[in-house]
């Protein structure tokens, strides 16, 4: 069973700590004594969430095998290799699915039709005839869009009222999903990079076919300054001392950039970027930014948000 544990691809469960952002945002917006009564449920929350995420992996893993025999490192995945039966590939996505969705479904309703929408997203991505994988641009903001789905997720671990559901500001919600599109572009810029031929890697991936180094790169700074100016906007919105956070921020993203230029990038395998130590001490040292910013008053910058001052 260990070359179908492998298409599960638990070393990627990592990645559903997205979910963590929208449930720290949720809290800071509701009493502190109500947001301890869904810490049990985060929990429950990220294990739904990765076995959703799994079920992904599985259908991806089984669908992509004839192209990633083009990929330098893929062609070693246990469905190329390996002789992995389509009847077992498919009742393990169909447990890991119930799996998911039983367990989503004691968290609340709002949680449980996320976790259904990250679910389909997974079917559009890969499946035909839509598999969205292989079209020009909607093969990143598609796959992106699941890093958004995470954070409502997040969200609605806290807000769980079925009558009258609160939504997160828009602004922070489209810069989640920007985000995950410039995480998207890097990862595709590297892997063209690293595959160093134009019809290998189109063999590979059909949009590498209507990529080139110069437009992903392009679409990635583009991707880059969305996340920035509509998280920026949330931020200045909620609390003014936040706006200070903001040169970190794009310190971050212009790091994360330059790591793509390294061979064998660990950008392509976003799962393994907690090896990068230099990264996650400056992660680190944003977040504890973001915490002092959340309770240190600087009185100096209301004059910014004066609405007297704006006035005249």
């Amino acid at each position: 069973m260990k070359k179908y544990i492998r298409i599960m691809r638990l070393d990627h469960w990592i990645k559903q700590l997205f979910i963590l952002p929208g449930f720290f945002f949720a809290d800071l917006l509701i009493d502190e004594k109500v947001a301890f009564e869904y810490i049990s449920n985060l929990f429950l929350a990220f294990f739904a969430v990765s076995l959703i995420a799994s079920a992904n992996y599985v259908i991806n893993e089984w669908l992509d095998a004839e192209f990633d025999k083009f990929h330098p490192t893929k062609k070693n995945r246990s469905v190329v290799t390996e002789d992995v039966k389509g009847s077992v590939v498919w009742t393990l996505w169909g447990v890991l699915t119930c799996a998911g969705f039983f367990i989503g479904q004691l968290i609340n309703f709002y949680f449980l039709l996320m976790l259904i929408w990250l679910w389909v997203m997974g079917i559009a991505y890969n499946v035909k005839p839509l598999r969205t994988k292989d079209i020009f641009i909607l093969d990143v903001l598609s796959e992106s869009i699941n890093n958004m789905i995470r954070l409502l997720l997040g969200w609605f671990i806290v807000f769980n009222a079925t009558e009258n559901p609160i939504l997160p500001p828009i602004s922070i919600v489209l810069g989640y999903w920007m985000l995950g599109a410039f995480l998207m572009a890097i990862k595709r810029y590297a892997e063209y990079r690293m595959i160093g031929d134009p019809n290998l890697a189109g063999k590979y991936r059909k949009s590498f076919k209507s990529y080139s180094e110069k437009s992903l790169l392009t679409s990635a700074f583009f991707y880059a300054m969305c996340s920035i100016f509509f998280t920026g906007i949330f931020l200045i919105k909620y609390r003014i001392e936040l706006v200070l956070l903001m040169p970190f921020l794009v310190g971050l993203f212009c790091y994360y950039f330059w790591l793509s230029y390294a061979k064998d990038s660990a950008v392509q395998k976003p799962e393994k970027l907690y090896r990068e130590k230099w990264l996650m001490a400056y992660c680190f040292f944003v977040a504890i930014l973001f915490t002092a910013l959340m309770f240190v008053d600087i009185p100096q910058l209301k004059i910014f948000t004066d609405v007297e001052l704006i006035n005249v």
